[in-house]
This record gives structure tokens, C-alpha cells and sequence, in this order.
């Protein structure tokens, strides 16, 4: 926003101070007089004077390169008037001369610029005004020479001449010199003040990168103004070189401009940019390196900067009907009148038309008062955003929330499902591989024909189906919500009953097993372990004590099972079938290792070490 009022407050500023010039009522006809028929004649550089012979009657405007292609250097130009009163003083003024002139009336001099050759004086930038009085009056006809220096190639030549009423002329000189050269220092001054705001702009938001188009453009393009107020050609030392560098700025601001609203329209054409931006570049290169050669042919890229204006303005308007943008439309009504106004300058530029005033400057402000209206709507927007953010993000969170809420209890029912079935299939390869697996050898031993069944094994075979599936039970119903040290303690429970009840005492030590998951196969194989070695010591070992340690520390888990009985020779017992190759097999499937201490008379000792899972 404040960028759009600071562009309408310079603008009607600008009118502001324009409208005493132009409220101005228009001198009588008689009041002045446009002097427009003269004669010329060529001469070199160093001519001090004028020709002798070898004059042509032009009319005004003249420019001299249709006339003597080429001719790099002076023409002299000679009109006459007659005054009726030389009595009173007249004014004079010179509306367009190019490039750098000497006046004399009378034969005496009256003005001269500082560079007659190279560097040439630019004077055309702005009409001149002139007092003549007496004694360089004269009853009757008077004699106007000027000396005008320039270089074929860029439209050298005079203008009309105007006479009359001093102050008639005066106020003529003073409208001519604000449109011509102060509303071009004001453009001037305005782009880069404003292309300056856009370069901050495009610094503090690299995404927006249309700001650095435009100011990029603007930029350049103020380069290319300065050729309408300066008055020489410094900091070059010749005319091809100014020229050359000027239509190399043009053609930059004109494609900087087209893809900056081709950003702004949400468009990347890479490869129409990339040729573009090469083009410029090969250009600025040969302005810099063959100036002159530039400067001679620089109606080339001036019409390529002049096509590419035209195109990415239309292509703009192209896409605002279709989009229907309020910032848009704005932009793209501020584009129309300088699209007309350049018009009207290529045509000067091309020589199809005669004038002295280039408009292009003029209306510059216009595009920066569109540009500051769709900063300012943009700005509007995103204050808008801001101001509903609250509301929006607590909408985008609850539905979040929603989603993940939807997400989770899907992954719940998921997971539910999962264990149903993990402890089914649990369930089935336990009875499968264990409990099954006894009671089929059972029923084979039974049904035996030759072999007559001993009640007491039948009765112990039938407690030992009893205990695994105890165990099988324990473990599937208690892996969802108990630790191993919940599991662990039915089978303490029920083993600790009966080895009382044989006479046995014993001690149960329980270390680092609380919060602890193992998972039901794991922890199936575990209790089956302990079950077999406290099932031999009640058996086999005729102990009156046994003490169980269960141990998790460091990543490992251990298990000691001492008792005070007979003890045994492993070998022998090994070759005997007492149940050792099963507690080797139970502790590899554990992935333990399994020490067995025992002799004859010192009682046994069985000592598991089994690395933890991860996450245990």
C-alpha cells in the first residue's frame, strides 16, 4: 500500500507542477512565427564558416541522413525573416537540433556547445531560448545560420525554428522543455527510486522473483532514459559507443520486463528466457567490444527489444482475460497507455513520423502505480491469510487429528488382529510340536500290542501332557500384557507345591526380569527348560534342597538350577537317556550356551546363558 501511494503522491506531483506550463492560454498566431523553409548545405569537421555554394532549399524539420547518406560531420543551415521593428526585442527559439550546433544571427555568434566533434554536446535533449536584440537586429531581412555537427546514422539535422513575441516564445520553450526533459528527469528519478524498493523487495523474498524482474528492468531501463536528459556522452568518448551501450539497455529492460510478467503471471518459458538472456548478453558483449558497428545497426535490437516488449505485453493481457485477477487487470490496464505511447516512439525512433518528444518516459509511472496496486493487493491478501491463520490451522489440525485418529485405530485393529492370529498359530505349533507330539507317543505306547501298559507311567505321562500344556497356556494368554517376570510365575507357583510336597525345599531368586518380553516362543522354550531340569531333579536326584536363579543383566538372560542330590556322571548319564540332549536342544533353540557341573555324591548344577533380543 505504501508503495501505491507514494507512485500516485509523485504522480500528481508531477501534474501539479506541469499544469502551470500546460494551463498556460496559447500565444496569438501573430504572436510567433515557425520559421519551417531554409537552405543547407554539407561541410566537413573543421569548418569555421559557412559554404560558399552548394546549398539545397529544405523544409523543417530536416534530418540530413536521406538527403547525403553518410555524411558524417557539418551542415550548415541559413534562414532568413524580416523584422518590421528592430527596436524591440524578439525571441528565438531553437526547438530540436542533433546532435551539437553553433548559432550566429547576423553573422554574430550568439551560442555554442562545448563539443563541436567528438564527444558531440547532446543539445537535443531540450529546446533552447534565445533574447535577440538590438544591435544583432536589423531592419528589414535578418540572417539565421546555424552549424550543426552530427553522424548519419543517428537522424542528425534541425528542427523548426520559432520567432516572435519574447514572452510568447518563452512559455513555448518552457512547455517543450518540461515534457521533453523534465518529465524525463522525473521518470527518470521515479524508476529508480522504485526499482531500487523492488530490488529490497526481491532480496528480503528470493521467491518472489518477479520483483527482481521488474526492478532488474526498471534498472535498465532508467539506463536507457538517461539517454533523454543527458547532455553528452560521457562516461564515453564517442557517440557509437553511447549509442551502442543505449540499445543494449533498452534491449535488456524490454526482456527483463517480459519475464518478469511472465513470473508474475506464474510462467517459466526456459527456453524463450534462456535465448533471450544469451541474446542480451552476445549483445552488451559486441556493444562493448564493436561499438561502432552497434551503433550503426542498432535498429536491430531495437526492434527485437521493441518485439518482445509488444509480446509479453499482449501475452500478459492474454492471461489476465482468462484468469480474471483483480491485480492482474490492474497491471494490465497501467500497460495500455505506454503501449500505445511506444507506438508512437518506435515510429519516431524508425523516422516514419516527425516529432520531437519521446513519450515513453512520460507514462513510465504508470506501469509503477499498476505495479505498487498489485503489490499492495498482494500485501492485502496475505493480511487477510494472516488474520484467518488461527481459524485455518485449527481446521488443518483437526483434520489432522481426524486422519491420524482414523489412521491409528485402523493400525489398532490391525494389530489386534495380527496377535489373534499369531497367538493362534502359536497356539498350534505349541500343541503341535509339544503337547501333541507327547500325547501321540502316549496313545503309540498304549495301544501296543506286546507291551503292557505300567499305570504309574501312564500317570506320570499324563502329568507331564498336564504340565506342557500349563505352560502353552501360561504363555499364550499372558504374552499380550504380562513381562516374563508375570510368566514366570505360575510355573513357580505350581513347582514349588509339588517339590514341597515330595520333601524338597526350595529357593527362588528373581533378578531384572520385570518389564521384560521375550515373546511367547522364547519364553514357551524357557519355562520348558526349567520344567524339564526341576522335573529331574524330582525325579533322579534324591535332593533335599534345589535353588533357582533367574537372572537379566547386560543384555543376557541366565538361569542356574543347583541341587544337593546324588549328582551323576554325565557321560554316563548321557548314554543312559536321562534328558540331558533335550535341555542341549531347548538351550539351542534359546540361542544359550549350556554348562552342566555335576559328579556322583555333589549334587548338579545346570547354568543357561542366552543373549537378550533387542528390545527386551
Amino acid at each position: 500500500m505504501l508503495v501505491l501511494w507514494l507512485a500516485c503522491v509523485l504522480w500528481l506531483a508531477c501534474v501539479l507542477l506541469a499544469f502551470p506550463a500546460a494551463a498556460q492560454p496559447a500565444p496569438p498566431v501573430k504572436a510567433t512565427i515557425d520559421l519551417r523553409s531554409a537552405q543547407a548545405a554539407p561541410a566537413g569537421w573543421s569548418s569555421t564558416v559557412p559554404p560558399t555554394d552548394g546549398w539545397t532549399s529544405v523544409a523543417l524539420d530536416d534530418l540530413w541522413d536521406a538527403r547525403w547518406p553518410g555524411h558524417d560531420g557539418v551542415v550548415w543551415y541559413r534562414l532568413h525573416w524580416n523584422q518590421a521593428d528592430a527596436s524591440q526585442p524578439l525571441g528565438l527559439l531553437v526547438g530540436y537540433v542533433n546532435s551539437a550546433y553553433a548559432l550566429y544571427v547576423n553573422g554574430s555568434l550568439v551560442y555554442r556547445d562545448d563539443h563541436l566533434t567528438e564527444p558531440l554536446s547532446r543539445t537535443w535533449v531540450r529546446p533552447q531560448y534565445f533574447l535577440l536584440d538590438k544591435p544583432l537586429l536589423r531592419q528589414g531581412e535578418n540572417t539565421l545560420l546555424v552549424r550543426v555537427s552530427g553522424l548519419a546514422a543517428y537522424q542528425p539535422g534541425l528542427g523548426v525554428v520559432t520567432i516572435g513575441e519574447p514572452g510568447a516564445v518563452q512559455a513555448r520553450q518552457r512547455r517543450g522543455e518540461f515534457w521533453r526533459y523534465h518529465m524525463q528527469l522525473f521518470g527518470l528519478a521515479v524508476g529508480l527510486v522504485f526499482g531500487g524498493l523492488f530490488l529490497i523487495l526481491w532480496l528480503l523474498r528470493r521467491k518472489d522473483t518477479y520483483y527482481g524482474w521488474y526492478a532488474l528492468s526498471t534498472l535498465f531501463w532508467m539506463a536507457y532514459s538517461f539517454n533523454f536528459v543527458a547532455f553528452d556522452p560521457w562516461p564515453f568518448d564517442n557517440t557509437d559507443a553511447w549509442e551502442a551501450v543505449n540499445a543494449a539497455a533498452y534491449m535488456a529492460a524490454a526482456t527483463a520486463f517480459a519475464i518478469f510478467l511472465l513470473r508474475y503471471a506464474g510462467h517459466r518459458w526456459r527456453r524463450t528466457e534462456r535465448v533471450l538472456l544469451v541474446l542480451c548478453a552476445v549483445l552488451w558483449i559486441a556493444a562493448l567490444g564493436w561499438p561502432q558497428w552497434i551503433g550503426h545497426h542498432r535498429a536491430l535490437p531495437f526492434l527485437i527489444g521493441c518485439s518482445t516488449y509488444y509480446v509479453g505485453v499482449f501475452g500478459f493481457v492474454g492471461h489476465t482475460l482468462r484468469h480474471r485477477r483483480t491485480d492482474c487487470y490492474v497491471l494490465a490496464a497501467s500497460l495500455v497507455i505506454p503501449l500505445v505511447v511506444s507506438l508512437h516512439d518506435m515510429l519516431l525512433f524508425f523516422g516514419v513520423i516527425h516529432d520531437d518528444t519521446y513519450l515513453m518516459g512520460v507514462t513510465s509511472p504508470l506501469t509503477i502505480i499498476g505495479m505498487g496496486f498489485a503489490l499492495a493487493y498482494r500485501f492485502a491478501v496475505a493480511m487477510r491469510r494472516a488474520e484467518n491463520f488461527a481459524a485455518e490451522l485449527q481446521h488443518e489440525v483437526n483434520a489432522a487429528t481426524r486422519k491420524l485418529t482414523e489412521t491409528l485405530q485402523r493400525e489398532h485393529d490391525l494389530a489386534l488382529n495380527n496377535a489373534r492370529i499369531g497367538e493362534r498359530l502359536n497356539l498350534v505349533r505349541d500343541l503341535h510340536d509339544g503337547f501333541g507330539g507327547s500325547l501321540l507317543a502316549a496313545i503309540s505306547a498304549l495301544e501296543h500290542p506286546r507291551r503292557q501298559a505300567d499305570p504309574a507311567q501312564v500317570v506320570t505321562t499324563l502329568k507331564e501332557l498336564r504340565d506342557d500344556l500349563r505352560l502353552i497356556i501360561d504363555t499364550t494368554t499372558h504374552e499380550q500384557d504380562t513381562d516374563l517376570a508375570g510368566q514366570i510365575a505360575p510355573l513357580r507357583h505350581r513347582w514349588t507345591q509339588r517339590l514341597e510336597a515330595m520333601g524338597i525345599e526350595s529357593a527362588w531368586t528373581v533378578q531384572g526380569v520385570d518389564d521384560r518380553r521375550l515373546g511367547a516362543m522364547r519364553v514357551l522354550e524357557l519355562l520348558r527348560f526349567l520344567q524339564e531340569a526341576l522335573t529331574n531333579v524330582l525325579k533322579h536326584s534324591g535332593a533335599t534342597r534345589v535353588q533357582v536363579a533367574i537372572r537379566c543383566m547386560d543384555g543376557r538372560l541366565g538361569v542356574d538350577v543347583r541341587d544337593d542330590g546324588r549328582g551323576f556322571d554325565p557321560a554316563a548319564s548321557s548314554l543312559h537317556g536321562a534328558g540331558l540332549p533335550s535341555l542341549r536342544a531347548r538351550a539351542g533353540r534359546l540361542g544359550a550356551a549350556l554348562q552342566i557341573d555335576t559328579s556322583p555324591g555333589q549334587g548338579t548344577r545346570l547354568n543357561l546363558d542366552a543373549p537378550l533380543p533387542q528390545g527386551a
